[in-house]
C-alpha cells in the first residue's frame, strides 16, 4: 500500500469546476465501461441504477455511464441500452438519480458501433468506408457497408436526440465515444475512413464527422449542458489516427466549446487502452502509472479546456504526482472500479484499494491480442455487483470467456428474434 496522504496534500479530494459552470465534488471519475445490463431488446433495467448507486455510495466526483447507442440497429453487443425515444425515462431518471441524489455527477455516454460489433448482432454494419477487420479478426467482425451521406446525417440527429433525452431524464451530462476503434473514431482515421466525399480525404474533413456531432448535441440540448469526449491520443494501427491529428481535433473541439476531453488510445485490433501496445509489451512505466500522460501534457500545452486521463493508475501516490504535475484535471478510472466498487472512498482518504489491476488472459494467443476478452471478463464483475453481489477479482481469463461466448451468443440470437418480431 502507498503512504498514506494527508487530506491537505490528496489533490483526488479537491473540486473541479467545468468551463459550463457546474462543479464535480473532487478529482475522481470513472471512466465508461461495457455494462451489458440491459435487456435483450436494449431497454433499461433496473440493473443499472443498482449498480451506479453503488459507486455513488463511494464519493465518487463523476461517474461516465457505459456506451449508450444512439441506434437500436447498430449494436456494439447484447445487452446495450439503446436510446432512440422517451420509451425508458421512468427508468432513465432512477440511472441518473441513483448518482446525483447521492452528489455524484452522472454523464451518459453516446455511441455508435461503426464496423466494430460482433458478427450476427446487427442486420449489417456501417462505417465511413468498407474496410475489412485483419485475417486473424474477420471471423469475429463483418465488413462493413460504406454509410450513405443520408445516413451519416441520420446518425449526427441520432447523437443530437439521444442527448436531449439524457437531459430531460436528469443526466448531469454526456460524453461523444471517440476513441477505442467505434464510429466516430473510425471517421477520423485514415486507415478505416478512405471516402472520396467531404467526409474524407485530409485530416480536416476527417474532423467534420466528430464536430458536426458535437455541434447537433448542442443544438439539441442545450449551450449550457456539459457536453465532453473520449479521444484516442492515437489509435496504433498502421496509416490510422495519428497523435497529430488527435492535437488538431482536440484544439478544435476546444475552439467549439468542448467541457471534458477524455484521453485514451487504442482499437479492438490494437487495444493499447488496456495496457498493452502494439509490440505486445506493457504501455505505461514504474515512474509513470498512467498510459497517455506523456500526451496530455503535450495537449495541456495547447488548450485550457479540463482533461481526463483513463488507463494505467494503479495508487493515489500515482494520481496525485498526476495531478500535480497540471496535465490533467481528472483521474480516470474504470477497471479498478469493477474489482472493488468502494475504491474511490480509499483513495479519497489518502489510502489504495486492496486491488490491483493485472492482465486477464486466457491463454489462448488469439483472444488475448484482442480487447473483447478485457471486456467481457470486467462486464462479468459489473453484472455481479449490479445484481447485489460483490465482484471477483481472482477469477479466470478462461472460465470468463467460456462463460461469456455462452452468454454473448444467447444474447445475439435474441436479440436478433426480438428485432424481428
Amino acid at each position: 500500500m502507498a503512504d498514506a496522504a494527508t487530506l491537505s496534500d490528496n489533490l483526488l479530494a479537491q473540486p473541479l469546476r467545468l468551463p459550463n459552470g457546474s462543479t464535480l465534488r473532487n478529482r475522481i471519475a470513472k471512466s465508461a465501461m461495457s455494462e451489458a445490463l440491459a435487456s435483450y431488446d436494449n431497454h433499461v433495467t433496473a440493473r443499472l441504477p443498482r449498480l451506479y448507486g453503488r459507486w455513488a455510495a463511494s464519493g465518487i466526483g463523476l461517474l461516465i455511464t457505459g456506451n449508450v447507442m444512439i441506434d437500436r440497429r447498430a449494436l456494439g453487443e447484447p445487452g446495450n441500452v439503446a436510446l432512440e425515444d422517451e420509451s425508458d425515462l421512468p427508468l432513465l431518471r432512477q440511472w441518473a438519480s441513483a448518482a446525483t441524489d447521492q452528489g455524484t455527477q452522472i454523464w451518459m455516454q453516446l455511441n455508435h458501433p461503426g464496423k466494430q460489433s460482433p458478427k450476427g448482432l446487427n442486420r449489417y454494419n456501417l462505417a465511413p468506408s468498407a474496410i475489412p477487420f485483419r485475417k486473424d479478426m474477420a471471423g469475429f467482425f463483418d465488413t462493413p457497408r460504406e454509410a450513405s451521406v443520408a445516413q451519416i446525417e441520420d446518425i449526427i440527429a441520432r447523437f443530437g436526440c439521444a442527448a436531449a433525452i439524457a437531459r430531460k431524464a436528469g443526466f448531469s451530462g454526456v460524453q461523444i465515444h471517440g476513441a477505442h476503434g467505434y464510429l466516430v473514431s473510425q471517421f477520423l482515421s485514415a486507415h478505416h475512413n478512405q471516402r472520396s466525399d467531404e467526409w474524407s480525404g485530409s485530416a480536416e474533413n476527417r474532423r467534420r464527422f466528430v464536430l458536426a456531432v458535437y455541434a447537433e448535441i448542442r443544438r439539441q440540448a442545450g449551450a449550457d449542458f456539459p457536453v465532453g469526449i473520449k479521444l484516442n491520443s492515437a489509435d496504433f494501427q498502421r496509416g490510422g489516427f495519428t497523435e497529430e491529428e488527435s492535437m488538431e481535433t482536440i484544439r478544435a473541439l476546444a475552439q467549439a466549446g468542448i467541457d471534458l476531453v477524455e484521453i485514451s488510445g487504442g482499437t479492438y485490433e490494437s487495444p493499447a487502452m488496456t495496457g498493452i501496445s502494439p509490440d505486445g509489451k506493457a504501455a505505461s512505466t514504474v515512474a509513470r502509472e498512467a498510459y497517455f500522460l506523456d500526451f496530455a501534457e503535450k495537449v495541456r500545452a495547447a488548450v485550457a479546456t479540463p482533461l481526463m486521463v483513463t488507463g494505467g493508475f494503479r495508487s493515489q501516490a500515482g494520481m496525485n504526482a498526476a495531478l500535480r504535475s497540471g496535465a490533467l484535471d481528472l483521474v480516470g478510472l474504470g477497471r479498478l472500479l469493477a474489482m472493488d466498487p468502494d475504491a474511490p472512498a480509499a483513495l479519497l482518504r489518502g489510502a489504495d484499494s486492496p486491488w490491483t489491476v493485472r492482465p486477464i488472459t486466457t491463454g489462448i494467443k488469439m483472444v488475448d491480442r484482442m480487447a473483447l476478452m478485457e471486456v467481457a471478463w470486467y462486464a462479468r464483475q459489473l453484472k455481479r455487483i449490479a445484481t447485489g453481489g460483490e465482484p471477483k477479482p481472482g477469477e479466470s481469463g478462461l472460465k470468463a470467456l467460456l462463460g461469456t461466448v455462452a452468454h454473448s451468443g444467447w444474447g445475439t440470437f435474441r436479440t436478433r428474434r426480438l428485432r424481428a418480431s
